[in-house]
């Protein structure tokens, strides 16, 4: 029997059945940060980018409960100044792809299946994600929170785009509101594609520690929203790169405090 919605969230909340092991992307040339299970040979890969002036190590968590799951989840420190170019970030997450797909990873003998690459990101480099996806065929989805705008334009990159996304917005986000950035994104998006608002969340709501550019972004860390992202980018790479139908029920409903705002598949089959 097929598991509920509210079952499925609350498996993925938790970390999965694989040791996690860190790693420094600098060994390999690029300023960074590395999670890998233990071992395992040809696994899905995700590169993750992050927000304005944040820090990879504000996202250590969300990587290391990808990683439980079974990912590499690679994150570069690049492009972290008060004027990052969207280009060069973008080039990096493409870069760090490169690098996990291309170098054995770890004791236990970690490899990448260069056909099961994923893209994320907070912010800026959720946009960057968007953009580097646009121009890289091996990217099988792109998952994004709070995603901000870029130069050019996320939403002009998304219409090239055939692969699944999966835009999360905070509903609280006074930095990068929804309506002309993840809303916009996401409504341009050439493949499946689905926005969902995250209730009583904040901009920096996904991040984790403390930052001095809390002093200059709105909001802060909340639990319950990490775990909320943690729970849907899991399900989503999970059914997207592994090829996994399980989580998909998850993927289909609203949750609690993560309401779907726009996905046309699933109005097609309403109608």
């Amino acid at each position: 029997m097929a598991s509920k919605p509210k079952e499925l969230l609350e498996e993925l909340s938790h970390p999965g059945p694989h040791d996690v092991v860190r790693g420094n992307l600098a060994l390999a040339g690029l300023p960074g940060v590395v999670f890998t299970p233990r071992s395992g040979l040809g696994l899905p890969g995700v590169a993750f980018g992050h927000g304005w002036l944040q820090p990879p190590g504000r996202y250590r968590e969300l990587l290391t409960h990808l990683a439980s799951w079974g990912f590499v989840a690679a994150a570069p420190s690049t492009q972290r100044g008060p004027l990052p170019s969207h280009r060069l970030f973008a080039a990096d997450l493409k870069s760090t792809l490169d690098i996990v797909t291309g170098v054995r990873l770890g004791p236990g003998g970690i490899s990448v299946d260069p056909a099961k690459l994923g893209l994320a990101g907070h912010s800026v480099g959720g946009g960057a994600a968007v953009l580097a996806a646009a121009g890289d065929p091996r990217i099988k989805a792109v998952a994004t929170i709070a995603a901000a705008q870029t130069l050019p334009t996320a939403t002009d990159a998304a219409r090239k785009l055939t692969v699944p996304g999966l835009h999360l917005a905070a509903k609280g986000d006074l930095v990068t509101p929804a309506a002309g950035n993840a809303e916009a994104i996401a409504k341009a998006w050439g493949g499946p594609v689905q926005l969902r608002i995250l209730d009583k969340s904040t901009h920096l709501a996904v991040t984790e520690g403390s930052h001095w550019s809390q002093r200059l972004l709105q909001g802060k860390p909340q639990r319950r929203t990490q775990k909320l992202v943690r729970a849907l980018f899991t399900a989503f790479f999970l059914t997207h790169l592994t090829g996994t139908d399980k989580y998909r029920p998850l993927l289909e409903a609203d949750v609690k405090r993560a309401s779907i705002d726009f996905d046309p598949s699933l109005a097609e089959e309403a109608a």
